[in-house]
């Protein structure tokens, strides 16, 4: 690979996606796949003023080996030195850059029974540390290549050459493979936001989602909800990226107010192992059946996870006319997929996408119909026919997409 390129990707990720202030801490938690890029990152993290960059490793493998002989409880329990480290990421807010590289398939045969529990276990303990600290500073997740990862996107390529193509994909879909990713990202932020203006002045109260493969679905929308897309600020007014990439334009929907049905256009990897081939059922705001070719019990386990999990919280538009999609590439990667598809997420929504969230409550953002839950898990439904229509306060019916793309 073009070191020098690779550097750029890494000066990207520092000065657009977490977009580091003078004396800042940054957290980096990445796999050992690329530790060389890594290195990158925490220089270019530097140079652009990080004050202190801490990394923390993870190991996929290793995760395995725990399941396979620690007992629920165990790994259930978090140590208190563990507590002690969520309270001080309460306390400082750190900016947090998450680099994916996980193998898709890497956790296929583990106990799922015993992964969902511990799951939910600790993420009951973590989430008010979550809460507590939503909105209040810089985070982005991007990737690299892992070799598992490399060969399940080109599985009939050497390792070598998978990597590198990987790595081109990568670049490609985070548009950071030209002489300047920093200016292109401007450029993209500000074509990102000028359909966000749009959409937020039409007042719209639903859309309705129809497509020849049997999607057929209407979602409310909240009062006063923000779509929004690309590069947004926390509640100190530092300006970040949360994905790179990112080619979606989004909103929460209102919770409880979903009908119909939807057909999934892309393998979902959730948990470490795929579901394929499948579509979610909703009547009154509820998922009420979930159907499967492959997996369908990981579905089942999800939407169960607590009293949020089968209702909606994101919205994401993206056009079927998109660099990712256009890739024909299948990354078998949420993060890069969920970028080339129109996709709903269930569970936990966004407080932002609220006008005036700030001087609001927990409460308050929950019962204005912000979902809230353990989980928050995208799925793809876009297509080449996908028809969305955005309907009113008054009934004035508004394409907004047409044949799988932007109608406006």
């Amino acid at each position: 690979m073009n070191k020098l390129q690779l550097k750029r990707y890494a000066k990207l990720l520092a000065k657009v996606g977490i977009n580091v202030k003078k004396g800042q801490w940054v957290v980096v938690q990445a796999e050992l796949d690329q530790p060389e890029f890594v290195e990158w990152v925490v220089e270019e993290l530097y140079r652009a003023g990080a004050g202190k960059v801490t990394v923390e490793w993870s190991h996929q493998p290793l995760v395995r080996t725990h399941y396979k002989y620690q007992k629920t409880e165990s790994l259930s329990k978090m140590a208190d030195w563990e507590i002690a480290k969520l309270e001080d990421r309460k306390a400082q807010l750190p900016a947090m850059l998450y680099l994916e590289s996980a193998d898709p398939d890497g956790l296929s045969g583990i106990d799922q029974e015993k992964y969902t529990a511990v799951r939910a276990a600790r993420t009951k303990i973590v989430k008010p540390f979550r809460d507590a600290m939503e909105n209040r500073y810089q985070w982005c997740i991007a990737a690299v290549p892992s070799k598992a990862w490399a060969k399940k996107v080109f599985p009939d390529l050497q390792v070598g050459r998978a990597v590198e193509r990987l790595w081109d994909a990568i670049l490609a879909a985070s548009r950071a493979d030209g002489p300047d990713p920093v200016r292109e990202w401007a450029r993209h932020n500000d074509e990102i936001g000028g359909r966000c203006d749009y959409l937020n002045r039409l007042g719209l109260v639903s859309l309705e989602y129809r497509a020849a493969n049997g999607t057929n679905f209407k979602v409310g929308l909240i009062k006063n909800a923000l779509f929004m897309g690309g590069g947004e600020e926390d509640l100190n007014g530092r300006y970040f990226n949360p994905n790179i990439p990112s080619e979606e334009i989004f909103t929460s929907p209102k919770a409880g107010e979903a009908e119909g049905i939807v057909y999934a256009t892309k393998p979902l990897s959730y948990q470490g192992e795929l579901i394929e081939d499948f579509s979610v059922r909703f009547e009154g705001g509820r998922v009420v059946e979930v159907r499967a070719k492959k997996n369908q019990h990981l579905l089942e386990k999800m939407i169960g996870m607590d009293e949020g999990a089968a209702m909606l919280g994101e919205c994401a538009l993206i056009a079927d006319d998109s660099p990712i999609n256009n890739a024909g590439i299948l990354f078998y990667n949420t993060l890069f997929d969920e970028n080339a598809s129109c996709h709903l997420a269930l569970g936990r929504g966004f407080t932002n996408c609220v006008r005036g969230y700030e001087s609001m409550s927990q409460e308050e953002l929950h019962a204005a119909g912000i979902n809230d839950s353990l989980i928050h898990v995208d799925f793809m439904i876009g297509c080449k026919d996908l028809e969305i229509v955005g309907v009113t306060a008054t009934g004035v019916r508004v394409p907004i997409f047409k044949n799988g793309n932007w109608a406006f």
